[in-house]
């Protein structure tokens, strides 16, 4: 059983993370590292910068001494570079939001994206058509930023945050089989739109139920 290490870059993260782990009968451990700096950087640039990338093979280096036999990362913004670090150091590696991206191809061809970072958007669409090409699919993505909802999640009003989302979505909504919450912080805005007649895909319950059938996570 692989002791599964957690890379996030908000605080936010690790209770909520904690909390879905418990519903599926795991305990983490307290096996967490945050790095709100990764996002950070990222975001200012507009992308993944050649520090960020060699800062996320060092942790996952530190991870790696520290007993770590895999990671799942928390961050959409930054989990295709962090795979790529996980292949350079050597440690799986799994993006939180890979799962998200199958279950989408799965529920149809034409998919509502969502985010509320701008950074978030490409690393997203990359990763959804990467997923679909695999399942020989060809879907139409719409996107939304909503942008003016990430300062209610600085500010801890996940709840504005989650309406703000919730919002954007239905005005956006227009004959797409799937929406699809690029980050993972958006879970909340699920409960406002469960009634938007088409399915809501978040990342967190998804990528962590991966994780823990691709690396047979151990139970602390």
């Amino acid at each position: 059983m692989k002791q599964i290490f957690l890379l996030h870059t908000a605080p936010v993260h690790q209770p909520n993370f904690d909390a879905l782990a418990e519903t599926l009968g795991v305990d983490l451990g307290g096996r967490h590292h945050v790095d709100a700096s990764l996002l950070a950087r990222s975001m200012a640039a507009g992308r993944v910068t050649p520090d960020v990338a060699a800062d996320l093979e060092r942790i996952l280096q530190d991870m790696k001494v520290q007993g770590a036999e895999a990671v799942l990362c928390t961050c959409s913004s930054i989990g295709g570079a962090a795979e790529q670090a996980g292949r350079s150091v050597g440690i799986p590696t799994l993006r939180v939001d890979r799962a998200m991206a199958e279950a989408a191809c799965a529920a149809g061809n034409r998919w509502l994206v969502a985010a509320c970072l701008e950074s978030t958007l490409a690393p997203t669409e990359e990763l959804l058509r990467e997923v679909a090409r695999e399942k020989g699919l060809t879907p139409t993505l719409d996107l939304v930023v909503v942008a003016e909802a990430w300062p209610l999640f600085e500010a801890g009003d996940i709840d504005g945050y989650a309406r703000s989302i919730a919002a954007a979505v239905r005005n956006a909504l227009s004959g797409h089989d799937a929406v699809v919450l690029a980050q993972a912080s958006m879970r909340p805005a699920e409960t406002h739109l469960a009634d938007c007649g088409v399915p809501v895909l978040s990342s967190p319950l998804l990528g962590l139920k991966k994780a823990l059938e691709e690396f047979g996570g151990s139970a602390a």
